[in-house]
């Protein structure tokens, strides 16, 4: 009998330096959320077309996320949004195997998050509120760093990296803190792997002197504009970030929630390949 271990979760595509551009897959409402109408099956096919637009359009990772679960739940996000995430996942998963997928439990689930990711081999989520406190629209949000990095050890899923944000849009701080002390807390006490920065809102630009406080407190560490990129901003990015992640600019008349358009997501990746000339394709 052979003595070697068959690991239990699968292992992720590769996000690291060629994730440079992200695109959002905007789930429509899940089962059991206050708008959903759609079966499983019919939002499964909805990402999976969304995955296949953005593959083929060039972009380096799927995100998904539950955009369409509005109001959000605080934190838990009841059983049956992870298995429907799940069956998500694995469904573009399986459709799109070299795709790197990363996923997104709103509003802030990051255990949830971290059992999609390792039960699917993605490569990595998004973490809103990883450190401190926010008050938001749904309440105060507090990060717990600790849980959710021992959570990862616990499920040894140590290669799915977590990429948080910095001063997240959709929330105030408790107190007040420089935003690069912020940020290098996420790095250096919260062992984050990226930083995101965003707008105030969703779709909203980003204010270039905040990313570029952010730039000068974490060093090396991936930084991603991940709100308000247009293809008309790209420009203005160029040495302020190491890539972007975006949503309502792939959306028809730019409008988020909706599936994602062939035309703005070539245009943009195009775009950005022409901006950026440092991106490469994975592989």
């Amino acid at each position: 009998m052979s003595d070697a271990r068959v690991p239990l979760l699968p292992k992720p595509p590769p996000a690291s330096v060629f994730a440079r551009l992200v695109g959002v897959i905007h789930l429509p409402p899940l089962p059991g959320s206050p708008l959903s109408s759609l079966p499983v099956r019919a939002i499964v096919e909805r990402a999976v077309e969304d995955a296949r637009v953005l593959e083929g359009a060039g972009f380096h990772l799927a995100l998904i996320e539950n955009f369409g679960d509005t109001p959000f739940c605080r934190d838990r996000v009841p059983a049956i949004t992870v298995a429907a995430m799940t069956a998500c996942a694995e469904g573009v998963r399986a459709a799109l195997p070299t795709l790197p997928l990363g996923i997104n439990v709103l509003r802030n689930d990051a255990d949830a998050a971290l059992a999609i990711a390792a039960v699917v081999g993605a490569a990595c989520i998004r973490v809103n509120v990883h450190t401190g406190a926010r008050v938001t629209d749904q309440g105060v949000i507090q990060g717990d760093a600790a849980a959710t990095l021992r959570t990862r050890r616990t499920l040894g899923a140590e290669s799915v990296a977590i990429w948080a944000d910095v001063d997240v849009k959709h929330s105030a701080p408790l107190a007040v803190r420089p935003i690069a002390d912020e940020a290098s807390d996420l790095v250096t006490r919260a062992l984050v792997e990226a930083i995101l920065v965003t707008g105030s809102g969703t779709g909203k630009s980003i204010d270039l002197a905040q990313i570029a406080s952010v730039r000068s407190a974490i060093g090396t560490v991936p930084l991603y504009v991940a709100s308000g990129a247009r293809v008309e901003d790209l420009g203005a990015l160029v040495g302020h970030c190491d890539g972007v992640i975006v949503g309502s600019a792939l959306r028809a008349n730019g409008i988020a929630g909706g599936p994602v358009d062939i035309a703005a997501a070539t245009t943009f990746a195009k775009s950005f390949r022409t901006v950026f000339p440092r991106d490469s394709a994975p592989g």
